[in-house]
């Protein structure tokens, strides 16, 4: 099968296994992604409120396991964060169109707003080691971040990463490269990709692009694990 029909296939039975488990973790994307939606527009974003949603769809998708430094803490550490996010600056990315993501501006919101995550992360998981720690803060909890409070991009986690190197679609690493090297295959296929993604709306909340992609290929190496 091509990587384009199982990459739809896949994300189709995603999508379908999230309406047919009226509470499956599937919905908690569905969830933060709708509040933070709705934020952008609000004079007066409830930043707690907001923390507690984006720290439920983590531990949903595995961001609170026992060796995750996050879970020394409460979700209340995560407001700084969420104010950062709700920055005018950032509404670029919000449910960025994949051809947009070639803009060198919009590229730079990206990095930006990657590597602050990082710096507010990194202070915090050395104080629950102990010690400083060498190694970066993990691009998952990043990118999880990210796709679930603006959906710009997918979270690389194991099973998107066994997904992309299925069909070698792009690099199991995040990276600006590697996303671009998405947005070359969304392209590609944007007619077969928009046809699916017609299909994939909750009410007023329209599914973006890039979690078209981070579903589907989520899908692909869930099947093939």
């Amino acid at each position: 099968m091509d990587a384009i029909d199982e990459l739809i296939n896949a994300a189709q039975a995603f999508y379908a296994d999230a309406r047919a488990n009226e509470n499956g973790r599937s919905r908690s994307w569905e969830h933060c992604y709708r509040v933070f939606r709705d934020a952008r527009t609000d004079p007066s974003p409830d930043c707690d409120y907001l923390s507690l949603h984006l720290a439920f769809y983590l531990a949903s998708w595995g961001m609170y396991r026992g060796s995750s430094f996050l879970l020394q803490k409460d979700y209340r550490v995560l407001v700084p964060i969420v104010e950062k996010i709700l920055k005018s600056e950032y509404d670029c990315l919000f449910g960025v169109a994949c051809a947009d993501l070639r803009e060198s501006e919009v590229q730079d919101r990206l990095e930006k707003l990657y590597k602050c995550i990082a710096k507010y992360f990194g202070p915090i998981r050395d104080e629950i080691a102990g010690r400083k720690v060498a190694s970066s803060v993990s691009p998952v909890l990043i990118t999880k971040i990210l796709m679930g409070t603006l959906g710009c991009v997918p979270a690389y986690d194991r099973f998107f990463q066994d997904g992309v190197a299925t069909y070698k679609v792009t690099t199991r690493e995040y990276s600006p490269e590697s996303v671009l090297r998405l947005v070359d295959f969304y392209e590609e296929h944007n007619d077969r990709l928009e046809e699916a993604r017609r299909g994939m709306r909750v009410g007023d909340l329209i599914y973006p692009q890039m979690k078209v992609l981070d579903m589907g290929f989520w899908q692909v190496g869930f099947e093939k694990s």
